[in-house]
């Protein structure tokens, strides 16, 4: 295993309006770490999409823990404790890390334009490898990593064609360096 990049982590506490209304968790059952992309093109937008309310019974919307931005700043948006809506089916023990990266954006579901071209530039890798070493050790179970695209595998209609069926989700994406960040993270990769 490689050890952290040289250059401190930059972490912030950033957290979102309704934080504190999200479920609370005991840190202990948190096992997996979730990869995602924003698929958004800068930080201030995806702080935007973070902030709307998207349930009414709760006030709460949908976020990552973690934002990652292309500079390697890191924002903390969730605690840890509390559960954030970020992936379905695995909210409840993982934690979602969101890397700031255009992926499809703006046309995320349209057949013709599925590819993500967006590099994740070395700061932003460096800083991502730096947060899982102080999640491992600041989560007694975590053991496991995931991209958003290997645990939600839906098909859904291309806006641009209803018969033509596209991955609702696609990150963190086939630019992301999955080699050199599982071998540095120590965590298992889950298929």
């Amino acid at each position: 295993m490689s050890p952290p990049p040289s250059s401190p982590l930059r972490l912030y506490i950033d957290r979102l309006p309704y934080a504190s209304r999200l479920a609370p968790r005991d840190i202990g059952d948190i096992d997996l770490v979730v990869i995602h992309c924003t698929e958004l093109p800068d930080i201030e937008t995806a702080r935007a999409y973070g902030e709307r309310v998207l349930y009414a019974g709760s006030g709460t919307g949908n976020s990552g823990h973690w934002y990652i931005d292309r500079n390697g700043s890191a924002l903390e948006y969730v605690p840890a404790d509390r559960i954030a809506h970020h992936v379905r089916g695995y909210n409840t023990r993982s934690i979602g890390i969101e890397l700031v990266n255009r992926g499809r954006f703006p046309d995320w579901l349209d057949s013709r334009r599925q590819q993500m071209q967006e590099p994740y530039p070395t700061a932003q890798v460096d800083a991502l490898i730096a947060l899982l070493a102080k999640l491992r050790r600041e989560l007694p179970a975590l053991r496991f990593i995931a991209g958003h695209e290997d645990l939600d595998k839906e098909q859904v209609p291309a806006s641009d064609d209803p018969a033509v069926m596209v991955p609702r989700k696609r990150d963190p994406g086939p630019l992301f360096p999955w080699p050199r960040v599982v071998e540095a993270c120590g965590l298992q990769r889950i298929p």
